[in-house]
């Protein structure tokens, strides 16, 4: 599928009512992946850019939460930020993964921040990025379980450099980057598998 007919696909689901009342879920949350290869990250980048500009003019409105920056945000009201800086070049990779993925939790920290920005947001879908760049202190499915008490009111969309796939045999796997198997995670949504 080419970019073009992503953003066909995508803004022709998203700015669906069927989408954004939630239809044909079931009980399930309402959690869409994105999934796009690694190498056309920068071209996902402006075509979700585009597909908010496009929805916002449809009347769609859309809240874009990108995870880097959220973790930055993160450690600057924490005011540990600078003390990372200082450590990085001295510590070991582990250590810093150690440190952060203690910082920015996703049930204590990350998870409450993004229900605050919610809170603060008047808004139809929440566009998740940054998924990549957070890597490996944050992983993917540890966000969405822990959203999904908070963020089931509306429809979410997780760009995520990779592949989400279902197979019999394992089920359901959301794998970064195409090669990091990122944990089972059943309950989101291909949305290039959803009918706008």
């Amino acid at each position: 599928m080419s970019m073009q007919d992503k953003f066909q696909h995508l803004y022709a689901v998203i700015s669906g009512q069927r989408f954004l009342k939630k239809h044909g879920l079931g009980n399930e949350v309402p959690f869409f992946i994105c999934p796009f290869k690694p190498k056309e990250s920068v071209e996902m980048e402006r075509l979700r850019h585009q597909l908010v500009n496009r929805l916002e003019q449809a009347g769609v409105r859309i809240l874009q939460i990108n995870l880097y920056d959220l973790s930055i945000e993160i450690l600057k009201e924490r005011e540990i930020w600078n003390q990372v800086l200082e450590i990085e070049a001295s510590v070991s990779k582990d250590q810093l993964k150690e440190l952060l993925q203690g910082v920015l939790d996703p049930e204590t920290h990350l998870v409450p921040a993004i229900a605050a920005k919610l809170a603060d947001a008047d808004f139809d879908v929440l566009f998740l990025a940054g998924v990549g760049e957070v890597f490996p202190y944050i992983r993917s499915h540890n966000v969405l379980n822990n959203l999904q008490s908070t963020a089931k009111g509306k429809p979410t969309v997780m760009f995520f450099p990779g592949a989400y796939t279902h197979t019999l045999e394992s089920g359901a796997s959301l794998d970064l980057f195409g090669k990091l198997h990122d944990d089972k995670y059943y309950r989101a949504f291909n949305i290039f598998h959803c009918e706008a």
